[in-house]
């Protein structure tokens, strides 16, 4: 079952030919893990989707308030019995139909769609997690790659050249060369007691498990947060490098071409996300 504008249905009701996210990449999306009902960090996702709607000029509906979302997205979770279970939830608005580049008007749509996800807490996943730089296409260090839209051919050719060569993922770099983000999340880089990840002016997403992993390292007092450019020559001299999604939590990269990693600081990272996640409880 999906929600479309507050209607829920199967999957059976499609979208048209002249949606607008279709058509031109004319949406945004969240994606967002419930856990037993409870959306995580749901404050951080709302900011995100307003502040991206509102710098592709797309029109906020006055009912578009947190409450209203979150009530919409608990009732799809309802209808898809997940409410008691943990699931990945998706939250689309587009620009409604009409016009070609230029739309007719600037009113927006939403659905919500979700799916159960197997653990119900973020677990440290310790298996090999090769990476390597993917240098087919850049990342363009702008604000609109800070967003979370449907444009995201260079994420779908990077993950097909990570399947044809036998790697878990790969890294993007921007036209400044500089090492921007994976191709599913945020990148962080440890050396010492520095950590390291890279600005918004270089074109990474505003990761809402980036603002977290931010605001717990600022709260460590043996870490030092930077947020800096990182070029690839610094990958190998690192000691960890580790991947954050909302989905995953913390993914450690255990190699990069001959380099191998530990993931120390990523464990004792997501020990203290989990204690953050049950106090908020």
């Amino acid at each position: 079952m999906i929600n479309i504008n507050g209607t829920l249905s199967d999957n059976s009701k499609l979208i048209t030919i002249n949606n607008r996210g279709f058509s031109y990449g004319d949406a945004l999306f969240e994606t967002v893990k419930a856990s037993h009902g409870k959306l995580l960090f749901w404050e951080d996702h709302y900011f995100r989707l307003m502040a991206s709607m509102r710098i592709l000029r797309m029109d906020i509906p006055m009912s578009f308030t947190m409450e209203f979302l979150e009530n919409e997205i608990q009732k799809t979770l309802e209808a898809n019995s997940l409410i008691k279970e943990t699931a990945r939830v998706k939250l689309q608005v587009y620009r409604q139909e009409g016009g070609l580049y230029a739309p007719k008007n600037n009113q927006v749509d939403y659905v919500i769609s979700c799916k159960p996800l197997d653990t119900d807490f973020y677990v440290l996943q310790e298996g090999a997690y090769e990476v390597d730089l993917f240098k087919d296409y850049y990342v363009s260090p702008d604000l609109l790659s800070t967003l979370k839209t449907n444009n995201k051919a260079l994420n779908v050719v990077g993950s097909i050249y990570a399947q044809e060569n036998g790697l878990q993922n790969c890294l993007l770099i921007n036209t400044s060369k500089q090492v921007v983000e994976a191709l599913n999340g945020n990148l962080f880089l440890v050396k010492g007691k520095t950590i390291k990840t890279p600005p918004l002016s270089d074109g990474c997403l505003k990761g809402v498990m980036r603002k977290q992993l931010i605001d717990l390292v600022k709260s460590l007092p043996d870490f030092e947060l930077e947020k800096a450019s990182i070029s690839p020559f610094e990958l190998q001299k690192a000691d960890e490098l580790f991947i954050t999604n909302v989905i995953t939590g913390i993914q450690p990269i255990t190699k990069y071409r001959k380099k191998i990693f530990n993931s120390d600081v990523a464990k004792l990272l997501l020990q203290k996300l989990q204690v953050k996640i049950r106090l908020s409880s």
